[in-house]
């Protein structure tokens, strides 16, 4: 059963929807999302992740969206200081379904329009529900380092985590960037593996035994949603080797957040069911 590569729009298809949230109400809903404020830091990101409407938002009106928008809009603020006493120059945010909304098998989407800039981490992406990382799975349906031209898919486990070579780019065409809406969707199966589509096209194919060629499968499990937008870090860094000022943040960027210019814009999320 293909559940992706129809989904053209937010409820175009007869298969059974699970969860469902265009962004209406005027306000996040806390009933289907969690907001989370950031604890240690991971992979060298610059941001702190924070519950404020400041960084975490409904907005109307953007060309391209009939409904209201989540906007996840980092900002500059130096010197923020977290309770655990890390100070960030930059917060951000990050939300999730856990306990409020899990799936094990079937297809996710999302309809996501970026922004580019170098240094920029958002994100889609599905994490197990049982075990620390990466014991409980990873799956990143969308991951964008700023780069308007390209963003990518990957799986992370046991023994294929971090450095996964289990991963995979879609470049986009001139005409049609990053920075343009776009459905980023998964298909995950017990048996048949996982499917990645951007805009219904097949991007990328992981079969269980290529899972299985790496480490155990350990997808079996419920698993949650996430979008967030991290700046700098491990990713980026990769991608564009900047260390200053920011570790893999460029300084046109870091003036790009202080203009306010840099937004990750969602207009809605769907879970469908396989059978």
């Amino acid at each position: 059963m293909n559940l992706c590569k129809n989904d053209q729009n937010s409820v175009s298809n007869n298969n059974e929807i699970i969860y469902f949230d265009d962004f209406s109400l005027g306000n996040l809903d806390r009933s289907k999302w969690n907001v989370e404020i950031t604890g240690k830091r991971v992979n060298h990101e610059q941001q702190a992740y924070i519950d404020s409407s400041d960084t975490i938002y409904i907005s109307q009106g953007y060309p391209g969206s009939s409904q209201g928008v989540l906007v996840i809009h980092p900002r500059y603020q130096p010197g923020f200081t977290t309770q655990q006493g890390r100070s960030y120059d930059f917060v951000s945010g990050r939300i999730n379904t856990r306990n409020k909304m899990a799936f094990t098998f079937g297809c996710v989407s999302a309809r996501i329009r970026l922004t580019s800039g170098m240094g920029l981490w958002p994100a889609f992406w599905v994490l197990g529900s049982s075990g620390h990382w990466p014991i409980c799975g990873e799956i990143d349906v969308m991951e964008n380092v700023g780069e308007p031209d390209w963003a990518s898919v990957a799986i992370h486990g046991p023994g294929y985590s971090g450095e996964t070579p289990l991963v995979n780019k879609k470049f986009f065409s001139n005409d049609d960037l990053a920075t343009n809406w776009h459905i980023y969707s998964l298909e995950c199966s017990a048996t048949a593996g996982f499917i990645f589509r951007f805009d219904g096209e097949l991007i990328y194919r992981v079969t269980r035994p290529m899972v299985e060629f790496y480490g155990a499968w350990v997808f079996n499990d419920p698993k949650y949603l996430i979008l967030n937008f991290a700046l700098g870090g491990t990713y980026p860094f990769k991608t564009n080797g900047i260390r200053s000022p920011y570790y893999g943040i460029s300084e046109k960027t870091v003036q790009s957040i202080q203009n306010n210019d840099i937004k990750m814009l969602v207009d809605w999320v769907k879970v469908t069911r396989m059978e």
